[in-house]
């Protein structure tokens, strides 16, 4: 009995694998086809003489180059994915200064943020420093994930993302708040989903649909937590809890 269930379980899994495979394959495949298109495209116009001037040239090339780092980041993120999925990347985990470690992811994307009109933020409610055990980069990308979806999604002529640190007696709370455009209460139950992204949103941000699916992979990799509220067109907030 034991052994048909292992064997009715291991059949399982497989499936499940395959399903997962085929819908990599199939998101990414039309993901990478739009600026593949439009790489070939811009070519074919330098190709042909279109670009018949110094600042046409200069135009195409710099698309050319912008559509190329969006295809390698999309190419990065699937990666990343598969070998957390495949739990094949391992933590280094290291005491960290909760305080710091935030001063300095915001110090990596505040004068970008700023060029903007967006405006971040520390709200610190500790009241004494706080160390915790995590791996320091990768937390970072999950950080650096949600304040560029924040970024992306700002649709306020002033906009502002505040990170909000507190604790309860077993937890470290980290709230990641903006004032953008807020999530649909359809796509906020989806938001960290595998190449999730509205229609409406799709046709409009680039990205690989896997910024919040990574940071889901590596906050559960700590044994934490990681939620989403929102309310449209006031903002979202996507909230961390790391145990103590």
């Amino acid at each position: 009995e034991k052994m048909r269930l292992k064997l009715k379980e291991s059949v399982y899994t497989q499936i499940k694998a395959d399903d997962n495979r085929k819908m990599l394959v199939s998101s990414i495949s039309h993901d990478l086809k739009t600026p593949i298109t439009s790489i070939k495209g811009y070519v074919e116009g330098i190709m042909d003489g279109v670009a018949n001037t110094p600042e046409k040239m200069d135009k195409y090339l710099r698309t050319i180059y912008s559509k190329a780092v969006y295809v390698d980041k999309m190419i990065d993120d699937l990666l990343t994915y598969s070998k957390l999925d495949m739990n094949q990347i391992p933590f280094n985990f290291e005491k960290v200064n909760i305080l710091q470690f935030f001063k300095d992811c915001v110090a990596e994307c505040e004068y970008e943020l700023n060029k903007l009109n967006i405006k971040i933020s520390i709200d610190n409610q500790f009241d004494r420093d706080i160390e915790l055990l995590f791996d320091r980069e990768r937390m970072k990308r999950v950080v650096l994930n949600i304040i560029d979806n924040a970024r992306k999604y700002m649709n306020k002529e002033k906009g502002e993302i505040s990170i909000i640190l507190r604790e309860t007696r077993s937890s470290i709370i980290i709230d990641i708040k903006d004032n953008g455009a807020g999530i649909s209460n359809d796509d906020l139950q989806h938001i960290f989903d595998r190449f999730y992204r509205s229609d409406k949103a799709r046709s409009k941000m680039g990205g690989s649909g896997l910024g919040l699916a990574i940071a889901k992979q590596i906050v559960e990799g700590h044994n934490g937590k990681i939620w989403a509220r929102s309310v449209e067109n006031e903002g979202t907030s996507i909230i961390i809890s790391l145990k103590k």
